[in-house]
């Protein structure tokens, strides 16, 4: 299910529980989203929530999903939640000079795009969710500022640079999902039939390891299924209704 229409801004907060340590996209994304009449940070059923509207719970996620399996997993069983996550289709790397400090030593933009696709990256922590009645998915694509400071011991991987936060400066699209057949969609065109993952990377394009994610959660929603080998690689087709 497609949603491009903007739900609003503001919103009234009930609560100051849960703001304590939120992080600047987080703060932002709520803020965008929320609606004058919504709850903000509301405690309900031992969780706190971050948008109620009406009957729907309304949580939002800047990283991985499996610190919220369990949350997920209790409120949808008794209430209709629908999980917000953002794709940074642009990003602005900004190295600082001084950790906490606004100095900019430099900023460039990253040449990685996302796509809704991305996604998935995520929800191989619980794919099966998507068949819950009460679940919906709603990828918000972004663009955005990653902030990044030294730190030799942490920042390896990034030659001694770690990201410090993440800053919204813009939500240029949206999406929302509300069953697997919804996701299953996301299969780009002129896929053979059957394919297999190296196909997938190739016709969307995008690396390997994101098209086997994809492939893992549309099998466990049960809306691909196996279709055959070529030589160690499975082959996967849409699964017969």
């Amino acid at each position: 299910m497609v949603d491009n229409s903007r739900d609003g801004a503001g919103g009234r907060s009930c609560s100051a529980i849960g703001t304590l340590n939120e992080k600047p996209l987080h703060r932002a994304l709520k803020s965008w989203y929320a609606r004058p009449d919504d709850g903000l940070e509301v405690a309900l059923d031992g969780f706190v929530i971050d948008i109620v509207r009406g009957d729907t719970l309304i949580e939002i996620q800047t990283g991985s999903f499996s610190s919220i399996k369990r949350k997920l997993e209790v409120l949808t069983a008794a209430h209709p939640v629908r999980l917000v996550y953002p794709v940074a289709r642009d990003r602005w790397i900004v190295r600082l000079v001084v950790a906490g400090s606004d100095d900019v030593l430099g900023r460039r933009r990253s040449p990685k795009h996302g796509g809704y696709e991305h996604l998935f990256a995520a929800l191989v922590s619980f794919p099966r969710l998507m068949a819950s009645p009460n679940f919906a998915l709603e990828v918000l694509l972004i663009q955005e500022e990653e902030l990044r400071r030294r730190d030799e011991k942490r920042g390896w991987r990034r030659h001694g640079w770690v990201v410090q936060e993440r800053r919204l400066l813009d939500v240029v699209g949206r999406r929302r999902f509300d069953a697997p057949e919804d996701l299953v969609d996301l299969l780009p065109a002129g896929l053979p039939v059957p394919w297999s993952t190296a196909d997938l990377a190739r016709a969307l394009p995008c690396r390997r390891r994101l098209a086997q994610q994809m492939a893992y959660c549309l099998r466990e929603m049960d809306v691909i299924e196996p279709a055959g080998k070529q030589g160690n690689a499975i082959l996967y087709a849409r699964t017969r209704s």
